[in-house]
């Protein structure tokens, strides 16, 4: 049998690499004229010549690879390799741009890897004092590594096929169309509506509207980076966490269940069991923590507000935090690290494990117990919503859970071995994998570069998925029959 998958298993074709990570890298050259836009509208001109040269790169190196000759029919092995390569060269390319802000490589890269992968640890004890294009670069590569930078391109650039049809699907995007250029669209155009909604309640709420972009970017693609050192703690207007965190929890719902209720009407969003999964999340462990909070003291209005924000923040993996990492007790972490684990909804902004994937380990549980009770011929099969949940489905959903808290312990041990605390560190790592961004105080300007570069890998993998860096890191992928 082993002889027989060697016998049949195709290496990733070079050529094919070449021509679509080139038409990512033309999508990335023209993201990247954004932030150089802001710098030069505000007068940073420090940064200006780094953008330059990030920008050519990426259009020289883009426009060459692009005009390859290359068959349209992509290998599955070849779409997530793609899409793994871009989350892994774009960050090193766009923190160059960083280090003009007076950070060093490791930690401009860290920015990086934190901005497009969506999650919003950094390892800066404050940021009142970087400049304007900093804060936006790192809240716009939030935005466009919460859509998927291979969406954006099946949307603006690659042709009609099934090589634009599996680069959507290997980005973690539930198709809704026919076509995948169709799809791509509809969840942009969607993606858009959000942003410009979450801008729209973040200004009224009460900021200016510089940072009311920046927050607006950072929310809907449940990022979490802020221009506020204490986040969603300091002295702000009093409804803009409020408005912040709503954006966020309206990013972790699917993109696709939102063109659904443009089209069927506002039934759809009741009709999507995920949804009505996360705001029982959210509920729970709002409730757990309002209870926690006021039984220690923090009164009742000052707990009712830190536990719903801080759940929906966990819950959505944006990690804006109400509390500074010294005001949280283990049992507050113990509460955030099980909502980041959960995670959003599959097709939406949010990481972590995916409310789909609990749910259907809790149809499984149910369906191992319900089999005892039944007669040894009997029929049961796991459905959701509804729909039979076929096996395929089911082994995938498993092995992402297991390689997710795979990914966390070992990542844990490191920690540990550095002497971190065991709490701090499994909070850390966790929020680093289900690309939360909520700290409790170890990631910071004094972590170990190892530590630093770690938690990048833990951030990558989960943006990832884990599956496409797996396939990445497996040597037949690169070496066999092409």
């Amino acid at each position: 049998m082993a002889e027989e998958f060697r016998s049949l298993a195709q290496a990733v074709r070079w050529r094919v690499l070449g021509k679509y990570l080139g038409q990512l890298a033309l999508v990335l050259a023209v993201l990247a004229l954004v932030p150089l836009g802001v710098a030069l509208y505000v007068g940073e001109y420090a940064p200006v010549g780094r953008y330059q040269i990030v920008i050519a790169v990426l259009a020289i190196f883009g426009w060459r690879l692009s005009r390859l000759d290359a068959p349209d029919r992509l290998q599955n092995n070849e779409a997530m390799v793609i899409v793994a390569l871009t989350f892994i060269l774009a960050p090193l390319l766009l923190a160059l741009p960083l280090t003009s802000a007076g950070l060093s490589y490791v930690d401009a890269l860290f920015e990086a890897v934190s901005g497009v992968t969506t999650t919003g640890l950094t390892t800066l004890s404050s940021i009142h004092d970087k400049p304007t294009f900093f804060l936006f670069q790192r809240a716009w590569m939030q935005w466009f590594g919460g859509l998927g930078i291979a969406v954006l391109a099946v949307a603006l650039l690659a042709h009609q096929g099934l090589a634009a049809r599996k680069l959507v699907e290997s980005s973690g995007a539930e198709m809704l169309a026919s076509t995948s250029r169709t799809h791509a669209r509809r969840v942009l155009y969607v993606y858009l509506m959000l942003t410009v909604g979450a801008f729209l309640m973040i200004w009224a709420a009460g900021l200016a509207p510089l940072p009311a972009v920046e927050h607006a970017l950072a929310a809907v693609s449940t990022g979490g980076f802020s221009s506020f050192d204490t986040s969603m703690g300091g002295a702000l207007p009093p409804m803009v966490p409020y408005a912040v965190i709503l954006a966020a929890l309206l990013g972790a719902i699917s993109l696709t269940t939102y063109h659904a209720a443009l089209r069927q009407g506002p039934r759809a969003l009741w009709e999507d069991y995920e949804l009505r999964a996360l705001l029982v999340a959210c509920a729970v462990w709002g409730l757990v923590l309002f209870l926690w909070f006021a039984a220690h003291g923090m009164g009742l209005a000052k707990s009712l507000h830190n536990g719903l924000l801080l759940a929906i923040s966990a819950q959505s993996t944006s990690g804006f935090t109400t509390l500074a990492p010294s005001q949280m007790d283990d049992m507050t972490k113990a509460v955030l690290i099980l909502a980041m684990w959960v995670g959003g909804s599959v097709g939406s902004t949010a990481g972590g494990a995916k409310l789909f994937r609990l749910l259907i380990l809790v149809r499984l549980t149910q369906l191992v117990a319900r089999r005892a009770t039944l007669p040894e011929h009997a029929v049961a099969e796991v459905r959701l919503g509804g729909h039979v949940v076929d096996n395929p489905e089911i082994v995938q959903a498993m092995l992402i859970i297991a390689l997710f808290w795979a990914v966390v312990l070992l990542s844990w041990l490191a920690f540990l071995a550095y002497g971190y605390a065991p709490m701090d560190s499994l909070f850390e790592v966790m929020s680093a994998t289900a690309t939360a961004g909520l700290s409790s105080g170890v990631t910071g300007p004094t972590l170990p570069a190892l530590l630093k570069l770690l938690l990048c890998m833990d951030m990558l993998a989960g943006r990832l998925e884990f599956v496409a860096l797996l396939i990445v890191l497996y040597p037949p992928t690169w070496f066999g029959k092409r």
